[in-house]
């Protein structure tokens, strides 16, 4: 539009071609006069912090100690231990002059670095995941503890007991036990579980270390890092018959007995081809295969329109299962 006014003004003039095109006279001029930009020379204030000094603060803003503490929090403490490096005002600038960090600081500052857990099992007995869930007791703030190992490729629960309390001992216990059912071998298993004390503990690094199996944790707050256990007790509270408390832990054994029979045995896995997680943990699911390809072909050869035509696909099993696959690699499923 200032173009177009400045074309027509040299036919009608200024006033007229602004007039005409509803275009701010001031702005025709300012844009076709614009005013000489001067240089700030203003000089350092005297009271300003050196190189140094700024440096100095930032790099306290971002030491360990007081990398989720707020300016005031930390202006406080340093006073505290007899230290004074500049205001809080002072702080907020330097972090939004420097960094721009004056936001929720704590997705400012980098943590630990924790690696994201690669896992691959093309068969069962290569890698386990475990995990401890509560169970409501009778009466409110009781709690049993549910421990359950299974196996990712297969879905099979390999190990699980119901206990008073959280302890490395009892998850010992279950993971020996399970290791001796199971036969495992040394260097034939990796064990996956998140951070909690148990799994953590010494104890069990300990026997783990004497198994000849590999362990390792999900990253701090990730739940989708032991995704399989996560979906397996979602699996078991969801269950109609999960009642909303036990009244003692017989109960809550007697109920478990029960459930994870029926999950071995009976439950048809969306994930293994709509296989039960036994069948595939001991084989069986290419001889499970070969005896539904028949019957699909033969409820194909009778109503082909219900299919639309199209030969129905048979679900197959997994080569491989993977907890975080590399972004990199293509699976064939």
């Amino acid at each position: 539009m200032i173009q177009a006014a400045a074309t027509l003004s040299c036919e009608i003039g200024k006033k007229g071609a602004c007039e005409a095109l509803a275009v701010p006279r001031a702005t025709f001029y300012r844009h076709h006069n614009p005013a000489p930009r001067l240089r700030n020379n203003r000089p350092r204030p005297p009271l300003a912090l050196a190189s140094s000094e700024r440096q100095a603060v930032m790099d306290e803003l971002h030491s360990q100690r007081f990398q989720d503490k707020a300016p005031l929090e930390i202006y406080a403490t340093l006073l505290d231990e007899g230290r004074y490096l500049c205001s809080p005002r002072t702080m907020y600038r330097i972090l939004e002059a420097v960094h721009g960090a004056v936001k929720e600081r704590r997705r400012q500052v980098r943590r630990s670095h924790y690696s994201k857990p690669e896992l691959l099992a093309t068969a069962p007995n290569q890698v386990w995941s475990w995990d401890i869930t509560k169970l409501k007791g009778p009466a409110k703030w009781t709690y049993f503890y549910l421990y359950v190992i299974m196996d990712i490729f297969s879905r099979y629960v390999v190990g699980w007991m119901v206990a008073h309390r959280e302890q490395q001992a009892l998850a010992k216990r279950l993971i020996e036990q399970s290791c001796l059912k199971q036969n495992i071998a040394m260097g034939q298993l990796t064990l996956h579980a998140d951070r909690g004390s148990s799994m953590k503990s010494k104890v069990v690094a300990q026997l783990l270390a004497d198994l000849g199996v590999t362990k390792t944790h999900s990253r701090p707050h990730v739940s989708n890092d032991n995704p399989y256990s996560e979906a397996q007790f979602r699996t078991l509270k969801y269950c109609p018959q999960f009642p909303q408390r036990f009244g003692a832990i017989e109960d809550s054994r007697a109920f478990c007995q029960d459930f994870f029979s029926w999950y071995n045995k009976e439950h048809r896995h969306s994930g293994i081809a709509l296989m039960t997680p036994e069948q595939v943990h001991y084989g069986f699911a290419q001889e499970v295969s070969r005896h539904r390809r028949p019957v699909l072909s033969t409820a194909f050869e009778r109503h082909p329109n219900r299919f639309k035509n199209k030969t129905p696909v048979l679900d197959t099993l997994p080569k491989a299962v993977w907890i975080n696959p590399p972004a990199t690699e293509k699976m064939e499923v």
